[in-house]
């Protein structure tokens, strides 16, 4: 019954650990999508610390990465940015991939 109870308790130090890294892959990466686009919207330093910080914000309004590209393509639309949903979403694959990169490096 130990080497259940052991494996069940790994088990769950395992899922929380990858629930604990996607957190911060998704943070990361939408910090770096905040960056990209306030490149796009010509904001100033200031600004475009703030406007990362709203990105990451807006991932917490629902589950999945909706709420984020809803946010990122109402901004650049009202910027004049010419810049598609499907360029957002792609964005949003490249900039996944280079989070895990930035954490995995850092670790």
């Amino acid at each position: 019954m130990t080497d259940f109870q052991d494996r069940q308790r790994g088990e769950e130090a395992k899922f929380a650990m990858d629930g604990e890294m996607a957190f911060k892959v998704a943070a990361r990466r939408n910090r770096l999508l905040g960056e990209w686009a306030a490149g796009l919207m010509d904001l100033t330093q200031e600004e475009t610390d703030a406007y990362k910080k709203a990105v990451v914000q807006a991932d917490f309004e629902e589950a999945g990465d909706e709420d984020v590209i809803r946010k990122l393509l109402g901004d650049l639309t009202a910027a004049d940015a010419d810049v598609s949903e499907a360029d957002i979403r792609a964005k949003l694959e490249e900039k996944t991939i280079e989070a895990k990169r930035q954490l995995m490096s850092e670790s």
